[in-house]
């Protein structure tokens, strides 16, 4: 059985090296998106993995597909359809420069998806586990309504599923408020990962002490009972280069940390929230029963992921296991 991976793939253009956009002669080009990201790190630590987006019937859509494959993501059940493909344009941060993000994804094939362009009983046959992003209801409201039509009808399967809220203020732009989107999908979820921003701007939800986790998390719990597990990362940035990054897993009785990791010379942290997401789904998937492995695994994958480029987290399970044992990449391995 199948993670299935639900949501748009862009093309992802950046300036080189530490380029602002303005000195940019000429762009660097990757493709990634939230739930791609995710499927790639699950067949990285081998997990059977499939992703279901929309493309454009063209090359370009192609491209995007086949950049997913390679890494041994079914990608058959993707669906051709839309004018184009969605692009962002990423500007890295360096020291105490922020990075930058403009989104060009409107009138894309997932932005355009409405209910019925997917077939959802074909491609839930061979699944045991549905992922989903919060990006897939902020690109159109028909988008939301093809999610809620393949979240329904997993549910009705058994099938668990996932959720990263992955609140992006610069999408909401088709009428609606997070709030009136989010709580029905986030409803039939059974893993949730999400932070204090993105529980109350989505959920509408907010603890009495945002900053206390075991009270944040416990208020999402009591709003969303079906929820067996409720995830989040704390990061604390000393610039764009230099952050700590440490997980938390929540199973309604209590919260496990991971160990909090000092990232020093950071290259790439694109996609650091997915590959969390992804570590999170392994170890549910392999060793339920170990809470406390399972956030500190999630949270090495992310750590790992900051050192490599681009979107995708091409880490194996060995060398996250490998960091998790105190591995701190200083040695050649030969």
């Amino acid at each position: 059985m199948q993670t299935l991976c639900f949501g748009e793939i862009m093309l992802r253009l950046s300036p080189p090296g530490a380029q602002r956009f303005v000195q940019a002669q000429q762009f660097e080009a990757v493709f990634g998106g939230s739930e791609a990201n995710v499927a790639v790190s699950l067949a990285q630590f081998g997990l059977p993995a499939a992703y279901l987006t929309r493309v454009p019937d063209n090359e370009l859509g192609q491209a995007a597909l086949d950049a997913v494959a390679r890494f041994g993501v079914k990608t058959e059940l993707s669906v051709r359809g839309g004018e184009r493909l969605g692009l962002y344009f990423l500007e890295q941060g360096i020291g105490r420069r922020a990075s930058k993000i403009i989104y060009d994804r409107a009138g894309s094939g997932m932005a355009t998806l409405a209910p019925g362009m997917i077939d959802w009983q074909s491609a839930l046959e061979h699944t045991s586990w549905l992922h989903w992003s919060g990006i897939t209801p902020a690109l159109s409201q028909s988008a939301a309504d093809a999610l809620l039509e393949g979240l329904k009808m997993a549910r009705q399967r058994g099938i668990r599923i996932s959720c990263d809220l992955n609140y992006r203020a610069n999408l909401w732009k088709y009428g609606k408020i997070p709030a009136d989107v989010m709580p029905p999908l986030v409803a039939l979820t059974d893993v949730l990962l999400g932070d204090e921003t993105a529980f109350e701007i989505c959920l509408g939800v907010k603890a009495s002490d945002q900053m206390n986790p075991e009270i944040l998390l416990a208020t999402v719990k009591a709003a969303f009972q079906q929820l067996e597990y409720l995830a989040m990362t704390q990061r604390e940035g000393f610039s764009a280069s230099h952050n700590s990054y440490r997980g938390l897993l929540f199973d309604g009785q209590q919260v496990f940390f991971s160990q909090k990791y000092d990232l020093p010379n950071i290259l790439d942290r694109i996609g650091t929230g997915d590959a969390f997401m992804a570590g999170l789904i392994v170890g549910l998937q392999k060793n339920e029963a170990d809470l406390q492995e399972t956030v500190e695994f999630a949270t090495a994958a992310a750590a790992l992921k900051h050192y490599v480029a681009g979107d995708f987290n091409l880490c194996s399970e060995a060398e996250v296991r490998a960091l998790m044992a105190g591995e701190s990449g200083g040695r050649i391995r030969r």
